[in-house]
């Protein structure tokens, strides 16, 4: 029995379906659900979600914060801001990622900072998007 998947952010559904694992990153560290997963909740960090599907490419998406919720076999990740990696703008998240760069060289921010590891994570998924 697979689990069902739902990743949601305010706009939309972003992924609604079955898997066999989920991956994401808490703010504790990376986690996997599989099938028969214990009941969890967990605030989610700036990283990548993976869905492994059996019999189709894997969806990944770029989740910056927000919480996952596992039981009963389903797992459902709701963020503030999440987009699919095939919908990112890999020039943009260059760009915006070399700004951000040259910023926080200037001065260190926080919010810089946090701004600068979502574009690391939208970079990585758009060069990388099945991985």
């Amino acid at each position: 029995m697979p689990l069902h998947v739902a990743l949601v952010s305010p706009e939309e559904v972003l992924f609604s379906g079955d898997a066999q694992m989920v991956i994401c990153r808490t703010l504790d560290g990376e986690i996997a659900f599989l099938t028969g997963h214990a009941p969890f909740v967990g605030a989610l960090g700036i990283g990548p979600v993976t869905i492994r599907r059996e019999d189709a490419p894997d969806q990944r998406a770029a989740v910056h914060g927000g919480f996952v919720e596992v039981s009963h076999d389903e797992v459902i990740i709701l963020s503030d801001l999440a987009e699919m990696a095939e919908d990112i703008d890999l020039q943009r998240a260059r760009d915006t990622a070399a700004r951000l760069d040259a910023q926080l060289r200037e001065q260190h921010d926080a919010e810089c900072e946090a701004a600068l590891r979502r574009a690391h994570v939208r970079i990585e998924l758009a060069e990388h998007p099945g991985h």
